[in-house]
C-alpha cells in the first residue's frame, strides 16, 4: 500500500521540517530532562472489520488512514523520531469473544487505549477522514483532547495544514467530542486530524493521490517536531 516515496514535495514543507529538526534537542539535553523522551504514537483510524466512512466510489476511510500513517512512520524513521503504530495493516486480531461488529470495534479501541497509555512519553496523533451529507463541506480540521499540550499541538497542525495544503478553509482546531473513546481515555497529549471529506469530490480526488498523502504526512511530522521543540525551549 505504501507507494514509493517521492522527495520532491514543496520547498515550504522542506524548510518547515528542516527548521524543526535542526532545533531537536541533543541526546545530552534529553538525558537531563526529567520527563521521558517523546514518542509519536500514530493511530490509523478504523481498520479490520471497521472500514470507517465510505466514499461514493467505494474508497474506504481505513485504507487512506493507514496509507497516511505509514508514510508518516517512514518519514519519522528517516528523521530519527521514535514512533509506535496502533496498527500496521488492515487486519486486526480480535479476541475470540468479539463476535459482532460492535464488540470488535470496542475491543479494538480498548487495545489502542492500552497501547497509548502504556507508552512512556506518548504523543498521540490519530489519522481520520471526514464525511458529511452535503458534498460542499470540505477541508482539513484538527481536534484535541483534554490533556495539557493537546490544544497547542492541534493549533500547530491546523495552522500548518491549512497554510500549506488547504488555504481556502477557515476551520479552526477544536476540542474533540467526549464520545470519541480513544481521545477521551488517552492520558497523554492527543490530537485527531480529519485530513479531508470523502463526501467532497475535490478532497477525495486529492486524497486518492500518493503525492498529496505524502504532503499530509510531511506537514503532520513537521508540526509534531515544531510542538516538541516548543516543549524544550
Amino acid at each position: 500500500m505504501l507507494d514509493k516515496i517521492k522527495w520532491w514535495f514543496p520547498l515550504a514543507l522542506i524548510i518547515l521540517l528542516a527548521a524543526a529538526v535542526l532545533a531537536w534537542p541533543s541526546e545530552a539535553e534529553a538525558a537531563e530532562a526529567a520527563a521521558p523522551n517523546p514518542v509519536l504514537v500514530i493511530d490509523a483510524g478504523h481498520g479490520g472489520a471497521d472500514g470507517g466512512a465510505v466514499a461514493t466510489d467505494g474508497t474506504l476511510e481505513s485504507d487512506l488512514n493507514l496509507d497516511i500513517a505509514l508514510r508518516l512512520e517512514a518519514l519519522a524513521a528517516f528523521w530519527g523520531v521514535d514512533t509506535v503504530m496502533t496498527r500496521n495493516g488492515e487486519e486486526i486480531d480480535y479476541p475470540a469473544q468479539a463476535t459482532t461488529l460492535a464488540a470488535m470495534k470496542r475491543a479494538d479501541q480498548y487495545a489502542r487505549v492500552a497501547l497509548v497509555n502504556s507508552t512512556a512519553g506518548a504523543v498521540l496523533i490519530s489519522i481520520h477522514q471526514n464525511n458529511y451529507p452535503a458534498a460542499a463541506a470540505g477541508g482539513i480540521q484538527v481536534f484535541y483532547g483534554s490533556v495539557t499540550g493537546s490544544d497547542a499541538l492541534a493549533a500547530a497542525l491546523q495552522e500548518n495544514l491549512t497554510g500549506q495544503l488547504c488555504s481556502n478553509t477557515r476551520r479552526l482546531a477544536e476540542p474533540i467530542d467526549s464520545s470519541i473513546y480513544l481521545m477521551k481515555k488517552a492520558n497523554c497529549t492527543a490530537v485527531l486530524v480529519e485530513c479531508g471529506f470523502l463526501s467532497n469530490p475535490d478532497d477525495l480526488s486529492q486524497l486518492k493521490t500518493g503525492e498529496y498523502r505524502l504532503e499530509l504526512a510531511t506537514v503532520i511530522l513537521a508540526s509534531y517536531l515544531q510542538y516538541i521543540q516548543g516543549m524544550t525551549t
